[in-house]
C-alpha cells in the first residue's frame, strides 16, 4: 500500500511517497500563489515520475491549507507542522528528543519523549526574525543568493555583530556596513550567527535535549547550523535525508499509521 504526504510553506512545498515503510520518492519545489495549487501540483509531479495515479496513494496534508486540501477530497485528512516534524524526525532517528524546524515565516522548537510524543513546543510565527523570510532578506541586501549566505560563514575572519531584533532594521545594519566597505563575507556570517542566536532564545523556552535535529529550509544554511550547534554546545543528529521534507514526511507516516493496518 502506498502513503503520501504534502507539506505547503510560504516559500517551497514537498512531496513525499512510502511504500513498505520505505521512501520511494520525494519532492520540492517553490510554491505557487495558491497553497492548495502547489500540494497538487507538487505531489502530481512526484506521482508522474513514480508512474502512479494519485488514486493508488492515500494523501495526508500538512501545512498551508491543508484543511481545504481535505475539504477539496485531495487528502484524506491533515496534520499540524509540529506533529509532522516530530515524527518524520524521529521515524529517521528515533534518538531525536529536540525538532528545530526553521521554514521560511516561523520558526518552532519541539520536544518529544522516547516514544516520539509531543512533550512540549513553542513558535515563533509573529515576525520574520528567526525565519528563513529574515535570510532572505538580509541576502537580498547583500546583493547574494540565498544559497550562498551560508557558506560565506565558512571565510570570514571577523564576523560583524548584528543587533537589531527586527528584520527591517537588520537591513538597515547590513547596508550600513556595505557602506563602510566591509567585506561581504563578514557581513554575512554575522547575519548567520544572529539567526542562530534568534533561534537560541526560543530554544531556551522549553529546553533543548541534546539529541537534537535540525529540519527545515533553513537547516540547509551551513553557517546557521554551525553557531546554533556552538551555542547549545552539541551535534544535531544526522538524519540521513533533506531537512526540507520532514514535514511531509511526518504527513506520510500519520496516513500509514492510519490506515497501514500496523
Amino acid at each position: 500500500m502506498l502513503f503520501g504526504g504534502t507539506d505547503v510553506g510560504s516559500l517551497t512545498a514537498q512531496a513525499v511517497i512510502l511504500e513498505n515503510g520505505k521512501v520511494v520518492g520525494w519532492k520540492n519545489m517553490r510554491v505557487l500563489p495558491n497553497p492548495i495549487e502547489s500540494a497538487k501540483k507538487v505531489m502530481g509531479e512526484l506521482l508522474e515520475e513514480l508512474g502512479l495515479k494519485k488514486d493508488d496513494v492515500i494523501i495526508f496534508a500538512t501545512g498551508y491549507g491543508r484543511e481545504k486540501l481535505v475539504e477539496a477530497g485531495y487528502a484524506r485528512e491533515h496534520v499540524s507542522e509540529i506533529s509532522c516534524h516530530a515524527r518524520g524526525a524521529f521515524w529517521l532517528n528515533p534518538s531525536v528528543r529536540t525538532v528545530i524546524d526553521i521554514g521560511g515565516q516561523d520558526a518552532k522548537v519541539i520536544r518529544i519523549d522516547e516514544k516520539g510524543r509531543l512533550v512540549n513546543f513553542v513558535m515563533n510565527d509573529k515576525c520574520a526574525a528567526g525565519t528563513g523570510r529574515f535570510l532572505e532578506i538580509q541576502a537580498k541586501a547583500l546583493g547574494i543568493k540565498l544559497e550562498e549566505l551560508g557558506d560565506m560563514t565558512f571565510i570570514a575572519k571577523n564576523p560583524v555583530e548584528i543587533t537589531a531584533r527586527c528584520s527591517i532594521f537588520a537591513e538597515t545594519e547590513v547596508l550600513h556596513f556595505l557602506q563602510r566597505g566591509v567585506p561581504k563575507e563578514e557581513i554575512a556570517a554575522g547575519v548567520n550567527r544572529s539567526m542562530a542566536h534568534r533561534i537560541y532564545y526560543l530554544a531556551r523556552r522549553v529546553g533543548v535535549e541534546r539529541e537534537a535535529a535540525l529540519t527545515g529550509g533553513v537547516a540547509k544554511n551551513k553557517g546557521v547550523k554551525r553557531e546554533l550547534e556552538k551555542i547549545l554546545n552539541l551535534k544535531f543528529l544526522d538524519l540521513g535525508m533533506d531537512p526540507q521534507i520532514i514535514g511531509a514526511l511526518g504527513a506520510a507516516i500519520f496516513a500509514r499509521e492510519k490506515y497501514g493496518g500496523e
